[in-house]
């Protein structure tokens, strides 16, 4: 009897374990709204996604629209910093510092965001890793394709570009911009509302998705598609979390966070955003909104002048000690890969 009520006991403290283990909270911190697609349909899922997967050992209170402080720039610092333990963030908020993943923000280097967001991933795994060396990187994603949206004017060539001040997500799309005669004006994206009402500036390159959750549907008029294999451009996002909050998890819980990782969260959230793009579509569609696509050979025209951009960012890659040639090449194969 004394052994069974031993063995008794060693399987009540088993059992016991997880329940008595101190539970771990994160703070997510992001730039946009508690309603975007990003708290909605990306971080809410994968905060219940490790709760239940450790069994509520894991807690997860999400901070939208920067409420732990800061501007959307700093988010990469933050989390590097363990001011939040999980952001959600675009690494060229801080231009120049994560040249390598820049690639798949040149001009003409999304299919879709599911492809694209694959390749993103992937690359960083092959290529980028020591980029990001001082976080632990969750996954990466793009968004789908960017569309152009103006207020008073439309778009229906290169030429009607000429003189329009554009917000700009990067700095390899703004180089396109000016190439195709436009003023780039660098902000995030949650400025852009009141920059476009101040007529500060006249239009913004962004994907539908995020025109409902920052009213751009309202605010503008006009908004030009790209068609064809490829779109003009898009973002790369990154989900990351604070190396030493990671690495400080008990081991079974550090495997609930790779579960909820890498290349699968990635294919997911390209899913998200190519899905989130209707409704914001069909808002400006029903306000009246003009919306065009430009003819196959003003897409030409825009590549072309765009090849100059690519050059670039091999030349100044390759000024680093890395192949910029070999390195653009490798993306461009990741995309058509994924995109099969």
């Amino acid at each position: 009897m004394r052994t069974i009520a031993i063995a008794a006991g060693w399987l009540t403290a088993a059992l016991a374990g997880p329940a008595l283990a101190q539970t771990v909270e994160l703070k997510v911190q992001h730039f946009l709204p508690a309603g975007a697609p990003a708290q909605r349909e990306l971080i809410e899922p994968w905060a219940r996604a490790v709760e239940e997967q450790s069994a509520g050992r894991i807690k997860v209170r999400i901070f939208p629209a920067m409420q732990l402080g800061g501007r959307p720039p700093q988010l990469i610092d933050q989390v590097r910093d363990g001011i939040a333990d999980v952001v959600w963030t675009l690494p060229s908020y801080t231009p120049g510092r994560f040249p390598l993943m820049s690639v798949f923000e040149l001009p003409f280097m999304v299919s879709d965001a599911v492809a694209t967001s694959k390749a993103a991933q992937e690359f960083y795994e092959t290529h980028a890793r020591a980029e990001f060396a001082d976080i632990h990187p969750l996954m990466f994603h793009v968004h789908a394709r960017g569309v152009i949206h103006t207020r008073g004017k439309a778009v229906r060539s290169v030429d009607g570009l000429k003189g329009l001040k554009l917000r700009a997500p990067s700095r390899p799309v703004g180089d396109a911009l000016a190439r195709y005669g436009a003023a780039a004006v660098f902000m995030p994206v949650p400025q852009v509302p009141e920059a476009l009402s101040k007529r500060v500036i006249d239009g913004a390159v962004v994907p539908w998705e995020v025109t409902l959750p920052l009213r751009l549907n309202e605010l503008t008029d006009h908004h030009a598609e790209i068609a064809g294999p490829r779109g003009l451009y898009t973002s790369v996002f990154l989900y990351a979390m604070n190396k030493q909050r990671y690495e400080g998890l008990p081991p079974d819980l550090r495997r609930v966070i790779d579960a909820n990782s890498g290349a699968g969260l990635a294919a997911r959230a390209g899913a998200i955003w190519e899905a989130v793009e209707k409704p914001g579509r069909d808002a400006a569609a029903a306000r009246g909104n003009a919306i065009v696509t430009l003819p196959e050979a003003e897409t030409a025209r825009l590549r072309e002048l765009a090849r100059a951009v690519n050059a670039a960012w091999v030349e100044e890659v390759g000024r680093s000690g890395k192949d910029g040639a070999a390195l653009l090449a490798a993306a461009e194969a990741l995309i058509v890969k994924h995109g099969r």
